[in-house]
């Protein structure tokens, strides 16, 4: 019987709702499977943080005439740094237990993901880039 394309939607909003409820229905233990958990948890994390960021400067600079629009490029920026850098350094840890042959419980993914945003807030606030 062939794959019908209602069947793929309903798979992988399953694997979503599997990642936010930290109920896998397996362990953890493929390259592909913590990829992917790290890597939705760093996403979500990284829009949770953005949105809040880009309401504020909306609440701030709603009358500047070119100011309304910086939150739009927060946002922009919420979505493109997990998906470029996030899904590399995603891919390094999945890596590493792989490599190791390590089972990952799902909430070691949801920590990776919301400590690879920390690690990019720290970078954020303190400038150390502008230093280099």
């Amino acid at each position: 019987m062939p794959v019908v394309e209602s069947d793929f939607k309903a798979e992988e909003l399953d694997s979503l709702i599997n990642v936010i409820g930290l109920k896998p229905s397996d362990p953890l233990d493929g390259f592909g499977e913590i990829w992917y958990q790290v890597f939705l948890w760093a996403l979500f994390s990284s829009l949770f943080v953005h949105i809040i960021a880009a309401l504020i400067a909306f609440c701030k600079l709603r009358k500047h005439r070119i100011g309304r629009w910086i939150p739009l490029g927060i946002i922009t920026m919420g979505v493109i740094s997990p998906i470029t850098l996030g899904s590399v350094s995603s891919a390094a840890i999945a890596g590493f237990y792989r490599a190791s042959d390590v089972e990952m419980m799902p909430f070691y993914a949801l920590l990776w993901g919301l400590g690879q945003t920390m690690i990019a807030l720290v970078f954020s606030f303190t400038r150390i880039l502008a230093t280099l």
